[in-house]
């Protein structure tokens, strides 16, 4: 469907640029704006290649066991149901410390192994756990405190106050993410009700 839409913007605006002479313009705008984002791609490249590397080495030293304790209330909180000693439970941890850092795209690994280890521990296969349930909805939410991809992002635009969004992502971050939690615990709520 998305396709289709942008096909038809396309599409009325090439008529529209050549029933008003502006053909050229538009040409000019396609191209500049092509430059504009491949220059943009590979300054998130190499940002997110240094994140995801540092998550990595994070996690093969003793530094992942100390973020693991200081999330660990707050998982605690979240998940009440869930044992610490699961491999699940540290997955959660690590994905949720990687989108404190603004780096979703870096914490992809560790959600998807998080839904894996959910799953194998899921009394009812035919239907998500709470668990499962609660995981998509906080990692959807993406609580970040160093909002790193999109300050990376403004760099490349050449900002001249990449960093000036952060208090403005705080509220909005911490607001959603503790919505989303109360939402989520009131939906299981009435889940079990039924």
């Amino acid at each position: 469907m998305i396709n289709k839409i942008w096909c038809f913007f396309i599409i009325i605006s090439i008529i529209f640029s050549i029933i008003n002479g502006n053909l050229e313009t538009v040409n000019q705008s396609i191209f500049s704006s092509i430059n504009d984002t491949t220059q943009m791609v590979i300054n998130l490249f190499g940002s997110m290649c240094f994140w995801c590397g540092i998550i990595k080495i994070i996690s093969q030293t003793s530094l992942q066991q100390k973020l693991k304790k200081i999330i660990s209330p707050l998982n605690q909180k979240i998940f009440k149901n869930l044992d610490k000693t699961t491999p699940a439970y540290e997955h959660i941890s690590v994905n949720l410390v990687t989108n404190m850092l603004g780096i979703g795209n870096a914490a992809t690994p560790s959600g998807l192994k998080a839904i894996n280890e959910l799953e194998k521990i899921n009394p009812h296969k035919d239907q998500l756990s709470d668990e499962m349930i609660m995981f998509l909805a906080i990692n959807t939410a993406s609580l970040q405190i160093l909002p790193t991809n999109v300050i990376s992002i403004r760099n490349s635009l050449n900002s001249n106050n990449p960093s000036g969004i952060i208090l403005a992502i705080w509220f909005s971050s911490i607001l959603t993410f503790i919505s989303i939690i109360f939402l989520t615990k009131f939906y299981l709520k009435l889940r079990r009700i039924k």
